[in-house]
């Protein structure tokens, strides 16, 4: 885990430092690194019903939660959250204020990069995997100094732009490689196998994602996943929390959201949008998911997010 030294504390207030400069407001910050996002909050924020996109997540300051059926993860700068696939938490940040914000970054996994760097570093790479754990697409686990030292030395290039070309992609394997050999590893080497049951039910989660706005085929999904249907439902449920339809209900009402946040459409022409043929209906699913009705919800969040909202 991340020692108590100079070195460790360094590393941090270094990330920090950086962090405070390209994250100068609340809300969500696309930098100059591709996959690299951070996120800033000024205030503990009310549980709310998020979108985790598959990655890893490293706070810089403050602390958050994360709730996925029964299960609640807590994660602040001592410990890193690793998200297997699309996943529908309830998110809240539970520390931070105007002088210490919530920070943290998020860097986006890909299953393409994450399969070479596995055939690179070989099944030896990776520890153990505990006996009879089953498998967790929402994973937590402390953060090692060599983790921290590579999130700095990435976080750097936004001050670099002109190494990012060439520097970024090596920075992020080496991020992913010190996930691999810790304690993560087996969660990080079953993302990549894609034979493995959560890669399978990834490929599933992806079909809907695609096809979100239309009828829900299981028969479709379970072929994605080379699943049987009942098998699919049980695997997708133990994963996500939800069954299949309940994800693709709550998809379909955080795109809306996004659809009325960042592109100013009404909530009539974003049920339209996402699926909806009843606009009433639209309208009582998402205040039970968001809690207030789209109108009301929407005005509350733009101050907030800036029209984007910023989730891990």
């Amino acid at each position: 885990m991340l020692e108590a030294t100079p070195r460790a504390d360094a590393l941090r207030q270094d990330a920090l430092s950086i962090a405070l400069r390209h994250a100068p407001s609340d809300g969500l910050h696309d930098g100059k690194v591709p996959g690299l996002q951070l996120i800033r909050a000024s205030q503990p924020a009310q549980p709310l019903p998020a979108v985790y996109e598959p990655g890893l997540v490293l706070v810089l300051q403050g602390r958050k939660q994360a709730t996925l059926g029964t299960e609640v993860l807590h994660y602040d700068p001592l410990n890193c959250l690793l998200v297997g696939m699309t996943l529908l938490p309830v998110g809240q940040i539970t520390e931070a204020s105007t002088d210490r914000p919530y920070l943290c970054l998020r860097l986006h996994s890909s299953p393409t990069d994450l399969a070479a760097l596995l055939l690179d570093a070989g099944p030896s790479a990776v520890r153990p995997h505990p006996h009879g754990e089953p498998p967790r697409a929402l994973n937590l686990a402390p953060v090692s100094t060599p983790l921290l030292d590579a999130a700095v030395r990435l976080l750097r290039l936004l001050d670099e732009p002109q190494d990012v070309p060439v520097l970024a992609p090596l920075l992020q394997r080496e991020v992913f490689y010190r996930v691999l050999t810790g304690p993560l590893g087996p969660r990080l080497w079953a993302l990549a196998q894609s034979d493995s049951q959560t890669r399978r039910i990834a490929r599933a989660i992806e079909l809907l994602r695609q096809r979100y706005d239309q009828p829900l085929r299981v028969d479709e999904l379970a072929a994605a996943a080379h699943m049987s249907a009942t098998t699919l439902h049980l695997h997708f449920k133990q994963l996500t929390a939800m069954s299949p339809l309940q994800y693709q209900k709550h998809l379909r009402l955080h795109q809306a959201r996004r659809l009325m946040l960042a592109e100013g459409l009404d909530a009539a022409r974003a049920a339209q949008h996402v699926g909806y043929e009843s606009p009433s209906q639209f309208s009582r699913e998402y205040r039970r998911l968001f809690g207030s009705p789209p109108r009301a919800d929407v005005a509350r969040m733009k101050p907030v997010a800036g029209g984007q909202p910023a989730e891990p």
